[in-house]
């Protein structure tokens, strides 16, 4: 193992300060993208970990206003005594609702691109471009 090293610093004392540089950039470079993809597994695992969540969770939602839509209505009837005007008025408090609601989703829908993401992208493509044309120099 001390060979190794030996041999190791020795090849370094030999070597010129830019192909040192150029080492030093490359293992930096290997690094910078080992950290990126340790990060993005990461961040693809607790995805994957939330979406389960927040799917169970969303179930548990629906299952329970289901309940709530069909035990309200069940109770009205049963509680006034013509059925089938209740019933309807029901179906009817469920139209406005679910046209609402729609009308208020409608509202609030954005189609559009990301724009911080593509202002980031324009200030790194000229930054890069800056670096480009002052290492051509």
């Amino acid at each position: 193992m001390e060979t190794t090293n030996t041999r190791v610093d020795a090849d370094h004392r030999n070597a010129s300060s830019g192909e040192l540089a150029a080492e030093v950039v490359h293992d930096l470079q290997r690094l910078v993208d080992l950290e990126v993809r340790l990060a993005r597994q990461e961040l693809k695992e607790l995805a994957i970990t939330n979406a389960i969540a927040a799917a169970c969770m969303g179930v548990a939602a629906i299952l329970a206003i289901l309940a709530v839509l069909v035990a309200l209505p069940i109770v009205v009837v049963e509680a006034v005594p013509w059925h089938w005007q209740a019933a309807l008025a029901w179906a009817l408090a469920y139209l406005v609702i679910a046209g609402a609601l729609y009308l208020l989703g409608r509202s609030r829908l954005r189609l559009q691109l990301p724009k911080r993401t593509l202002d980031s992208l324009k200030e790194n493509k000229e930054w890069a471009l800056r670096q480009l044309r002052s290492a051509s120099r």
